[in-house]
């Protein structure tokens, strides 16, 4: 399915977007899931935290994915040399934090995965933004749990289009309604509210009191 909005939070026709949904726990595991199986060989994934960035650069690396994580902590040169890793194929998959991602300009990226849905809807239009460029197709991925069903409303309201929905056999979600996501702490930073940050640490808030329920037909 293609996507197409107005101007000003447009999203480019070239681009084919999907959402799997998960558990928030089994994000990390998806995502290698589908590199390995799709054999993606350039992946730009986005972490809502710093530390989530690490942990998963971290674990692909230690599954024998190449990948490298940038950030506000790490240096210049370190994202300097990450980002030419990732440009010359070295790194096959980047780890950013919004911020941090302002600077990369990559002619023909073929996948942006969208580990943690971004904070600010608007920020969804700017990651998928950086696929599907001067005419080439790309492919636009949204890993998104429970947790972050008012977050994926925003960005469909924004972008005038729902997501189309895809389960991942063996992936399919346990946790169907959960409270939001604690996001107090703003951009960038740990805590609770980083999706990012818990991503990979093995347990999920979603199996808290407080539900609210999520569509299941999407």
């Amino acid at each position: 399915m293609k996507l197409q909005a107005t101007p000003e939070n447009r999203t480019a026709a070239t681009v084919e977007h999907v959402l799997h949904p998960c558990d928030m726990d089994r994000k990390p595991e998806l995502l290698g899931h589908l590199i390995r199986s799709n054999d993606w060989q350039q992946v730009l994934v986005f972490s809502r935290t710093k530390h989530g960035a690490n942990r998963i650069a971290d674990r692909l690396s230690s599954e024998g994915i190449a990948a490298a994580a940038i950030h506000g902590n790490k240096s210049q040169g370190a994202r300097t040399r990450a980002l030419a890793g990732f440009k010359s194929g070295e790194v096959r998959v980047l780890v950013a934090t919004d911020i941090a991602a302002r600077g990369i300009d990559i002619h023909q990226l073929p996948h942006v995965v969208n580990l943690d849905l971004p904070n600010q809807a608007e920020d969804y239009v700017h990651r998928i933004g950086r696929t599907g460029r001067a005419g080439h197709s790309g492919h636009a991925v949204s890993l998104v749990a429970a947790e972050e069903h008012e977050l994926l409303r925003a960005i469909e309201r924004l972008i005038g289009n729902a997501l189309p929905r895809q389960e991942v056999p063996g992936f399919e979600p346990t946790v169907l309604t959960a409270p939001p996501l604690d996001l107090s702490g703003g951009r960038g930073r740990g805590g609770r509210g980083g999706g990012g940050g818990r991503s990979g640490a093995g347990r999920s808030p979603g199996r808290a009191a407080g539900p609210r329920p999520v569509a299941r037909g999407r």
